[in-house]
């Protein structure tokens, strides 16, 4: 590789220092390719490397470049992290304007990735741009996976972290799965298995059993213990991360395994990198034998119970994964137990507490996140919804599934598999309702079809099993997909229906937000962060939209709020996924720099400047109280207004046009179409652009025109639930994992049109808009909602009535005039869907009354 065409090497062999030069930061001009993007938790000497920078969080990340020639890792300052935090930063970005700054490099020495002579950068500034759409990603990837490294040497293992004292990367957007090639698939060669007995390869036998390891304990001994035991897994955990800033640990991992013999169970905790080489490799039903492992008291437990330590060192202890076939059969531990419960059992409350489900499943929900509540940091937890059915019930069994430890499992999650969950909780609605659904326990599992799981589990045999695959058998295809769904905005269980039941939900704790806060919050959420958040607002406009279609809109708006001001604002809006706030005062307060923080937000505008309604008379007749075409008053003379009004005219008549509601109207209507189409022909002619002044004023004065509907950019497209689609299940199942993007065009969604509401806080007069989806309950799937579908009950419900077809758009535009000057309690859910976009859905709004 020449070096002139190499970037990296053109820009950062200046930044060496030499005898006479003290290294400093160089700039980078040229455009780089993000490879990948690695977490890892900082330690105790982490801050030595950032003397500048204030570490705020406990996560780090590492960089890889490239230039197309070679590959450099560099570590990422701390200052921007948010640009990984918010996927503003992301693999697959291109960055541009980079300023790079030498760095030691806190690489053990003792790692197979570390190299003492490779130069180390720390990356201070950036610039992020938009990929080229028309490169293909997957062919940039195998072309960068053959590329060398940039610097004096080659890494001889697998990549370390930079700044710390870390062996093994944290997955990018949990702490629970694993991530790395590190993570063993099969088990490490038993070293020093030479030193065991000889034994034959049938009618193994253990040397001491559970029983025998609780007694001895209790009488007072203590130490290490050499004696096989033989034993089966009965439970095994997800991945405990307890990695600390103020603590060195090069693998910070702990798991627990339950396991048990003839003689009793026992609880078995893998350490550290015992974790690294053994995790995956063992699964619930395996038989195995343990040596060299420390028995202590269990840490947990109220009395007199152990538990048995395997760790690397002091003793280095000894696994092996034995078949079934090789165990004495009077030694041969006992097999696996299930609690197998249907839907019908569950809604029947029938069971509480832990169960296993097996189901067919039909929705599979985006990957999201929420912060724990348990005070252990902000550590943000990764989940998913399914929707599972059995056939015994026609309510379905839904499970709010956090990560496992099984990405691999995780990602195959789609409808039409056939998926057991062990192990999960029963969680009920504290009300007399009937909700519930099903959540982890710290031994959660999960099987899916296409990875051969089913085959190898015992489960199969069991009668619950049975029954539910000949459930199965009696399902066709064409049935399933008609109601199978992936992705979109879900919420479960429903909020309340009424305010006084979801005020006894929150214990009266609302926790009303003002405006301000509410939009300061939302700029703190992480990518895929999801919170609900409470206002008191006022609607002051509703406007109807079909994806693709959005310039045919459908809407109302307060008069009150239209005519507040004699001129529309004509700043920029952004779309109901990126909520728009706009304050009383008309100085905007100032963003930070776009190359490092886009605005998740929109501009701010004063309140006052809502635009003007809009409705063709063809959907509202004018006899409507509130379908009159609005008047726009000339204001006072200045110089330059003709023109600007004259040129204002022409775009509305021809913006008119193209926005004309393109809905079925009845009959009595089709006339109405074509007057308002000849009527438009009056509104301005553009032979008459040069016409004189004087006679320009004097048509002014009395010249009456329809103001420009409101312009809201399409639903992002992450909102809506998809029609699954098998053949292309692999492109949306990315689609809907974490860090996967928007969904293509091509995916028919479940949902066209929607509803966005303008609400006006009432604490300070910010306005922002809100998605409203009532026409896609897909929180309550089985319920049955009985209400008036007036406005006040569709808000309230946060769905149509499922008993009477529901009100057409015009007619429910038309009864928007209803919720003028109505005080009401909004629940809002947000999410921040990476870059500059937040999605904001109203799921329930209260009339708030004297």
């Amino acid at each position: 590789m020449a070096a002139d065409s190499c970037v990296f090497h053109r820009t950062l062999t200046r930044s060496r220092p030499t005898p006479n030069k003290v290294s400093s930061p160089v700039v980078c001009r040229e455009f780089l390719h993000v490879v990948d993007i690695r977490r890892y938790s900082r330690d105790q000497a982490s801050p030595v490397f950032f003397p500048q920078a204030v570490l705020s969080g406990e996560d780090l990340y590492d960089v890889t470049l490239t230039d197309g020639h070679c590959l450099l890792q560099v570590t990422l300052d701390p200052g921007l992290n948010r640009l990984v935090e918010r996927r503003v930063l992301h693999p697959g970005s291109v960055v541009c304007n980079v300023t790079f700054s030498p760095a030691l490099s806190a690489q053990l020495p003792e790692c197979p990735g570390a190299s003492a002579d490779r130069d180390s950068y720390r990356l201070v500034s950036v610039q992020v741009r938009d990929a080229d759409p028309g490169e293909d990603e997957e062919v940039r990837r195998s072309d960068w996976a053959t590329l060398p490294w940039f610097g004096s040497s080659e890494p001889t293992g697998p990549l370390v972290p930079l700044r710390a004292n870390r062996s093994v990367f944290l997955p990018l957007w949990n702490n629970v799965d694993h991530s790395g090639e590190v993570w063993r698939e099969a088990p490490p060669t038993d070293e020093g298995m030479e030193d065991e007995d000889e034994e034959e390869d049938e009618g193994r036998r253990p040397a001491v059993t559970v029983s025998e390891l609780r007694d001895v304990f209790l009488s007072g001994w203590r130490g290490a213990v050499q004696h096989q035991l033989i034993v089966r897994i009965i439970n095994k955990s997800h991945l405990m991360y307890y990695g600390r800033t103020d603590r060195n640990c090069d693998c910070p991992y702990k798991v627990l395994l339950q396991v048990s013999d003839q003689t009793g169970s026992v609880c078995v905790v893998l350490w550290n990198s015992v974790c690294v080489d053994w995790y995956r490799c063992l699964k619930p039903g395996d038989i195995i034998s343990l040596r060299r492992y420390r028995v202590k008291r269990h840490y947990q437990a109220e009395g007199d119970d152990i538990e048995l330590s395997v760790n690397s060192r002091n003793p280095a202890a000894l696994i092996s994964v034995l078949p079934e076939s090789s165990v004495s059969p009077e030694h041969l531990p006992p097999a696996a137990t299930y609690s197998f419960y249907s839907s019908k059992d569950l809604s029947e409350r029938a069971h509480s507490g832990v169960c296993d489900v097996i189901g067919l499943l039909a929705f599979t929900g985006r990957s999201e996140r929420i912060r724990r509540k348990d005070g252990r940091g902000a550590e943000l937890l990764e989940y998913r919804w399914l929707r599972l059915e059995d056939g015994s019930s026609d309510r379905p069994i839904m499970v709010k599934l956090f990560s496992t430890s099984q990405p691999e499992t995780h990602l195959k999650l789609h409808p039409l598999s056939v998926v057991v969950c062990t192990r999960l909780q029963v969680i009920r609605s504290s009300d007399q309702t009937d909700w519930f659904y099903l959540t982890n326990t710290t031994f959660t599992q999960v099987y899916c079809t296409g990875l051969g799981h089913h085959s190898q589990m015992s489960y199969r045999k069991l009668p619950q099993v049975r029954l539910f695959l000949r459930w199965l058998r009696s399902q066709e295809d064409e049935q399933v997909l008609s109601r199978a769904l992936i992705g979109g905005f879900f919420i479960h269980p429903p909020p309340p229906v009424s305010l006084e039941t979801f005020m006894k939900d929150r214990r009266g704790e609302l926790g009303f937000l003002q405006g301000a806060e509410l939009q300061r919050e939302l700029e703190r959420l992480c990518y895929r962060e999801r919170r609900s958040f409470c206002v008191q607002a006022t609607v002051t406009m509703v406007t109807y939209s079909s994806r693709g279609e959005e310039d045919h809109c459908l809407f109302w708006t307060d008069r009150a709020s239209s005519h507040s001001s004699s001129s529309s604002s004509s700043s920029p809006r952004l779309p109901p996924s990126s909520p728009s706030f706009r304050p009383s005062s008309s100085s905007p307060p100032s963003f930070r720099p776009s190359s490092l923080f886009p605005p998740s937000s929109p501009s701010f505008r004063p309140s006052s400047s809502s635009p003007p309604s809009f409705r063709p008379s063809s959907l509202f007749p004018p006899s409507s109280p509130s379908s009159a075409v609005s008047h726009s008053s000339p204001g006072p003379a200045v110089p330059g207004a003709r023109k600007w009004r004259k040129r204002r005219q022409l775009l509305q008549a021809d913006t008119l046009k193209k926005r004309r509601p393109q809905l079925p109207v009845q009959a009595e209507n089709n006339r109405t179409v074509i007057l308002f189409d000849a009527s438009m022909e009056f509104l301005q002619n553009p032979a008459e652009e040069e016409e004189d002044d004087e006679d320009e004023d004097e048509d002014a004065s009395s010249f009456t025109t329809a103001p420009l509907p409101p312009v809201f950019p399409p639903v992002a497209l992450e909102t809506l639930p998809m029609h699954y689609d098998h053949t292309h299940r692999e492109e949306q199942l990315v689609a809907v994992a974490m860090g996967g993007g928007g969904t293509s065009e091509k995916f028919d969604s479940s949902l066209e049109d929607y509803y966005t509401l303008r609400l006006r806080a009432l604490s300070d007069g910010l306005l922002v808009d809100t998605l409203f989806l009532p026409h896609f309950s897909s929180s309550s799937p089985c319920s049955l909602l009985h209400h008036s579908n007036t406005w006040t009950s569709i808000l309230s419900h946060g769905a149509f009535s499922s008993q009477t077809p529901p009100p057409s758009p015009a007619d429910l535009i038309s009864t928007a005039s209803q919720l003028a000057n109505q005080r009401l309690i909004c629940v809002l859910e947000a999410c921040h869907l990476g870059g500059a976009r937040t999605e904001l859905v109203l799921s329930r709004a209260f009339l708030l009354n004297d």
